[in-house]
Parts: structure tokens; C-alpha cells; sequence
């Protein structure tokens, strides 16, 4: 119903349109109407500063106009036109009125014996008539007297847009008719622009399709270029001195094709549809982006160029793409865009082909666009229609083929189901089969790694209990074999003691038995003696204290199953294991003690003790199977706090590893020890019980030259 309605109307305005377009105004010479460009001539070459009396006096330097019009495209600066006088004897009521609403500069003259008898000055875009007069721009009675005197008529016209300006003289009443008939043709053109425009915007609130937002921006650009640049724009919205009013054509056509463009991509969906022609597309929103920044910037007559160029590009770019869409995609919708956007491009093509003389200056060219215009919107609008049918019955279809394939599919499943629940169940006993295997497996493994753990804690065990005996027996031989002799001598002096106790003084041979006591002293050497006992105290002193310390150490250690936080010094628990392992060392290994000022940290002893053996022993085992003679190898050890951590770094001169060794060493079972001399758990428990107190550990490492394993623990694990 909406189609048919669109083409009532259509029909209706292409009658009207026509009727008026038969009587509008000719432009070559009648009765009433006379075109005097037809009979000018020009001068263009004159000084910037040139008067009206200077322009007067050269009249030899005037060149016959070849043209029934003005073009200022090649113009950069006003020119100066002079008439023939005879153009005015048989008129009544003569006006004059140069028709062009986008001038700069429209001064007229009337020259009578090389003095200016008449004047009519002007201001930019002063040729545009006010609101209380008809028309889309002003005709200026001459004044009788003037007349009279069969003057010369000198213009002096300007434009820095792509315009043309012919020359008019004609009665007042001819105008008057004119300005009417134009009147009326504005009129229908701006009724339907904003029907249109009214119309489709209630649609788009209605169904919120970004196709209608860029295509109501579309009829609103377009109409207010075509107002502006006939005039009828400054002329209702009284912006003749307004900086908008200069720009006004060039913004709103630069705008216009923005909003174009962004319609062609919706509505074509030129990413799907045409994505080669969408870049293409986006090249030309870009660029007419960037012309209208250029446009507000100052460079309008760039601009102006740069806008014709692109509208027209942007024609033939449209159309292509229309075309591509309709025939390739079977998107019907484009066959209306293509036929909307042909109209346009011809109305157009014609507009700008007048503007270059190639096409002559008459009512049709002059309003080829608007015209064009009425038809693009009309059509459009049927696309946008039609677009909305066409979804629909895409839709339609669509649906139809998914309810077929519904049915298929449900009776595909119905079959598919009973396969299904004969295989899940053939599945179900594989999958039961396969976890009873699963459990029992995971049993087995449980049992294999508990035993490995326990193997583990065992080798550590018997290392600690080797250490332990070998660590004891050493201060306990010393002290043994220092008994016997202490023995002996502490009974040498008992029988001195007791030969002092059987003196007798009384008898006669006191000096006697005392000269025998002295050489009993010589005889046994009691200075010796005194000293042997000292040295052999010192000695079982010393082997005490040894003893003590491993007693102690031992009791550091020994906490491997405490279960709870407590505060620590790790220094001491690297000093207890230093000892420990002891008797493994070899005799060519200096250990280098490094132990910085810690604060106590929470964590459990004995497992962070475990820590420290598997790292020093490893590290002791390292330099044993290093394979080299050195006289001295090196076991560093240090500690120290930064950043509410501490940490500890174990680095030896042993064998290294490589990159590939390294990235593995911490993995359960992983070991490069021969068969039997490990169960390679020892790092993997290490790793595990420093990411269980919240830390972490690293490895520096290269091959013949050591390992480094550094530790960072916080002090706090909570």
C-alpha cells in the first residue's frame, strides 16, 4: 500500500514539476526577457587596486563574452563585465538581476560619457532577496532618468565557489513572475523533502534500523545543499553576514555525501555483501571527513573542488555497488538504490557539466539536482521498503527451512537415540571395566609412592644415624683412650700420696725416706706426669663438648614429624646439618659460612631441616663426582633478609647440570644418579615443602662450573 502511494505521488510531482518547468524563464533573448551576458564583454586583466573611473577609461582592454553566462570556476579574483545600452529602450518598468544567490561581490554601474550616472553597491551575498520579497534572489529596478540616457552597464561580479552567473534584464513584472514560479517549485521541493524526511524518521523510532537514522540525514543534507546554494537557506534563516552562510553549500554536500555513504554501507551491508568495494567505500568517508575539516579550517575553494569530485566518485562507486549486490547477491532492495542513485548521478552529471559550459545554462540544468533528488529520496524510500519485505521473506523462507530441517533432524535423532543408548551402555561397562582397572592401578600406584616416601625417609634416616655414629665415635675413642693413661697416672700419684702418709717422723731416717719419696718422684718424672693429666683433660674436655654438640644438633634436626608452626633461626638449623653430614665430606672441601643477621620465621623445623640435608648432600655428592683433582673445592652457604623474606643460597663447585636436566630435576622420580643410589624423590619433597611454607626456589646452574639452589621463604607464612 505504501509502494502504491510512492508512485501516486511520484506521478503526481513529475506533472506538476514539468507544467512549471514549460513555462519557466527562457534564457535567450525575448520580448520581455533579455540575457545581456549574451552581449558583454569582459576584462579580467586589471590592477587589484583598479577604480571604476580607471575600469571606465579602459574600455579598449574589454573582450567580447563567447559565453550567455559568467563561469567563475578558473576565477581567483573579481572581473569587470560591460553591457550593451540598447538592451533598455524597449523595456517598461526595466530591472536588472544577476541570478546567482552565491556572490561576493555584485557591484553595478551605469556609465553615461565615462561618468557613473547610477549605482547599485553591494555586500557579500547581498543578491539574495529578503524575506518580504518573492524569489531566490533580487532584481533591481532602474530608475527612468537612467534609462533615458541609454547608459552603459559596467558589473563588477565575484564568486569563490564553482558557479555560474548570468545576467538578466527584464520588466519588473517578468521577475515578478519568475520569482513566483520559483517560489512554487521551492515549495513543492522542500514539501516533499520534508514529508519524506518526517516520514521516515517516524520509522526509524518505529523500528530502529541505523539504514533509516543515515538515510533521514541523507534528506536533510541534501535538501539544505540544494537551499543553500539557490539561495532560499540564507534567505529564511537570514544568515547573509554569518560565517555558516559561506560554507553553507560546500558543509552541507560534504555532510551529505558522509551520510550517503554511511546509507550505502547499512543498507547494501557492503561488508558481507561487497567487502572490496567497502574499503573503498571507507576510503571516501575518510577522505570527505577530511575535506569538510579542511572546508572549516579556511580552505573552502579547495574544498568546494574536492567535494564535486567526491560526490561524483561516490556516484559511480554506489552504483557499481548497487549493481554488484543486485546481480551477484539476488538483494532486490539494491535494484532501487541502483535506479535512485542512476537519477542522481545523472541529475548530477549535468549540474556540473553546466557549470563547465559543456551543457548549455537553462532551467533544466539549473534544476537537474533538485529534481534528480525528489526521485532519489522517492526511491530510496521504496528500497527501504522493499528491504524490510524482502528480510521478511528471507525470514520466511529461513523458518520454512529450519522447520524441515527441524522434522529431519528430529527423526534423525529419534534413530540417533537409540544407537546412542545402545552404545552408551556398551560404553557404560567399558568405562566401569576400565575405572575398577583405574582404582585398582591408582591403589597400587598409592602404595609404590608411600613406599618410595618411606624409602626416602629411610636413605635419610641412615644417613643422618651414619653421620650420627661416625660424628659420636670420634670424641668417644678420644676420650676412652685418654682414660688408661690418666689411670696410670693418677695412681703414680696415689702411691706418692701414699708414701708421704707412711713417713715416719719420729724415727731417725726421716731425710731418709724422705731422699726415698724424691727419687721415687725422679723415677716416675712427676713434672710429666702433671703434665699428661692437664693434656689429657683438655682431651676428654674437648671430646665432651664434641659430643654435646652433635647431642645438640642431633636434637635440631631430629623434629622431622612436628606438624606445627614455630618460630626458627635458620642459621642454626644449617649449623646442625653442616655437622650432620660432616663425615661425608671429603677431606679437600672448605665450607664458607655466610650467615647474615635473620629474624626468627614460622615454619615447621624439621621439615625445613630435611631441606638442608637433601640440598647439602646433594651438593656434597656433586662435588665428589665432579671428576676433577682440584685442591680445594667449595661449599658456600649464606643467608640473609630482604624484603620480609629470607633467604638462603647452597652453592657448590660441583658438576652442573644442563638446561634440560634443570627443567626436570624437580619432577617425582627424575634422577641422574646410577640405579640404586636414589630414589628421585629428594628434590620433588624439597620443592613440595617449600611451596607448602608459601616460597619458592631457584636454580642457577651451568655444566662443569656448580649449582646454586636459592631459597626465599617468608618470614611470616600466614
Amino acid at each position: 500500500m505504501i509502494k502504491h502511494l510512492y508512485k501516486k505521488l511520484f506521478v503526481f510531482f513529475l506533472c506538476l514539476t514539468y507544467s512549471f518547468l514549460l513555462k519557466a524563464e527562457p534564457t535567450e533573448k525575448r520580448d520581455s526577457i533579455i540575457n545581456v551576458t549574451q552581449h558583454s564583454s569582459i576584462l579580467t586583466d586589471f590592477p587589484d587596486t583598479a577604480s571604476i573611473g580607471w575600469i571606465i577609461k579602459a574600455s579598449d582592454k574589454f573582450k567580447p563574452l563567447k559565453a550567455p553566462f559568467i563561469n567563475f570556476a578558473e576565477l581567483s579574483k573579481p572581473i569587470w563585465l560591460r553591457a550593451d545600452k540598447t538592451h533598455l529602450i524597449t523595456l517598461s518598468e526595466p530591472s536588472i538581476m544577476i541570478d546567482q544567490a552565491r556572490m561576493k561581490v555584485s557591484d553595478i554601474y551605469f556609465v553615461k560619457s565615462d561618468k557613473v550616472i547610477y549605482k547599485i553597491t553591494s555586500t557579500p551575498y547581498s543578491t539574495i532577496a529578503d524575506l518580504d520579497y518573492p524569489g531566490n534572489v533580487k532584481s533591481y529596478i532602474i530608475p527612468q532618468y537612467v534609462v533615458a540616457q541609454q547608459p552603459d552597464i559596467i558589473l563588477k561580479l565575484y564568486s569563490d565557489e564553482i558557479v555560474i552567473a548570468p545576467v538578466f534584464v527584464a520588466s519588473k513584472y517578468e521577475f515578478d513572475n519568475i520569482f513566483a514560479q520559483r517560489d512554487i517549485l521551492f515549495g513543492m521541493y522542500a514539501g516533499v523533502m520534508i514529508i519524506m524526511f518526517t516520514y521516515n524518521l517516524f520509522l526509524y523510532f518505529s523500528i530502529k534500523d541505523s539504514s533509516y537514522l543515515n538515510y533521514i540525514f541523507c534528506i536533510f543534507f541534501t535538501w539544505a545543499t540544494q537551499t543553500a546554494l539557490q539561495g532560499y537557506f540564507t534567505k529564511y534563516l537570514l544568515l547573509s553576514d554569518g560565517w555558516l552562510n559561506n560554507i553553507s553549500v560546500c558543509l552541507f554536500a560534504n555532510l551529505g555525501l558522509a551520510a550517503s555513504i554511511m546509507f550505502t554501507q547499512s543498507f547494501l551491508n557492503t561488508k558481507v555483501n561487497a567487502p572490496k568495494s567497502h574499503k573503498i567505500i571507507n576510503i571516501l568517508l575518510t577522505l570527505s571527513i577530511f575535506n569538510t575539516l579542511l572546508l572549516l579550517v579556511g580552505f573552502k575553494q579547495f574544498s568546494f573542488i574536492a567535494m564535486q569530485i567526491l560526490i561524483l566518485a561516490g556516484s559511480i562507486i554506489g552504483t557499481s555497488t548497487a549493481y554488484q549486490v543486485f546481480v551477484h547477491k539476488k538483494f532486490k532492495p539494491a535494484g532501487y538504490y541502483l535506479a535512485s542513485w542512476s537519477f542522481l548521478f545523472f541529475g548530477m552529471l549535468v549540474f556540473i557539466l553546466k557549470d563547465y559550459e559543456i551543457l548549455p545554462y537553462n532551467v533544466y540544468t539549473t534544476y537537474a539536482v533538485q529534481f534528480t533528488s525528489v526521485v532519489e529520496v522517492m526511491l530510496l524510500s521504496f528500497a527501504l521498503a522493499d528491504r524490510i519485505n524482502f528480510f521478511k521473506k528471507e525470514n520466511e523462507l529461513a523458518q520454512k527451512r529450519a522447520l524441515l530441517i527441524s522434522k529431519e533432524n528430529e527423526q534423525l535423532i529419534l534413530q540417533q537415540n537409540i544407537e546412542l543408548e545402545k552404545k552408551v551402555n556398551e560404553r557404560t561397562e567399558a568405562l566401569q571395566e576400565t575405572n575398577t582397572n583405574l582404582n585398582d592401578a591408582l591403589s597400587n600406584l598409592k602404595a609404590a609412592q608411600s613406599q618410595l616416601v618411606d624409602a626416602e625417609k629411610m636413605a635419610a634416616l641412615g644417613q643422618l644415624t651414619a653421620g650420627i655414629a661416625h660424628e659420636i665415635n670420634n670424641p668417644i675413642n678420644f676420650v676412652t683412650s685418654n682414660i688408661k693413661p690418666l689411670q696410670l697416672d693418677i695412681d703414680d700419684l696415689k702411691e706418692i700420696i701414699t708414701k708421704y702418709e707412711n713417713v715416719d717422723f719420729s724415727a731417725e731416717n726421716v731425710e731418709e725416706q724422705i731422699r726415698e719419696i724424691d727419687a721415687f718422684k725422679k723415677q716416675i718424672d712427676l713434672e710429666f706426669v702433671n703434665n699428661e693429666i692437664d693434656s689429657l683433660l683438655v682431651g676428654i674436655t674437648d671430646g665432651a663438648k664434641r659430643t654435646a654438640e652433635i647431642i645438640r644438633s642431633l636434637r635440631n634436626f631430629s623434629r622431622l614429624d612436628e606438624d606445627d608452626l614455630k618460630p626458627i633461626d635458620l642459621n642454626e638449623g644449617l649449623q646442625s646439618t653442616l655437622v650432620l653430614v660432616k663425615n661425608t665430606m671429603p677431606d679437600n672441601l672448605k665450607v664458607y659460612r655466610e650467615f647474615g643477621n635473620l629474624p626468627k620465621i614460622e615454619c615447621l623445623p624439621g621439615k625445613i631441616n630435611q631441606v638442608f640435608m637433601n640440598l647439602i648432600s646433594n651438593a656434597i655428592q656433586a662435588i665428589k663426582s665432579n671428576g676433577k683433582d682440584r685442591e680445594e673445592e667449595q661449599l658456600t652457604i649464606k643467608t640473609w633478609y630482604e624484603d620480609n623474606t629470607v633467604k638462603i643460597s647452597i652453592k657448590d663447585t660441583g658438576t652442573g647440570m644442563t638446561d634440560e636436566v634443570k627443567h626436570k630435576i624437580f619432577e617425582p622420580f627424575f634422577t641422574t644418579k646410577e640405579v640404586g643410589e636414589g630414589t628421585g624423590l629428594g628434590l620433588s619433597i624439597v620443592f613440595s615443602i617449600i611451596e607448602k611454607h608459601k616460597g619458592h626456589i631457584d636454580v642457577l646452574s651451568e655444566v662443569d662450573q656448580g649449582t646454586e639452589f636459592i631459597i626465599t621463604l617468608p618470614v611470616n607464612t600466614q
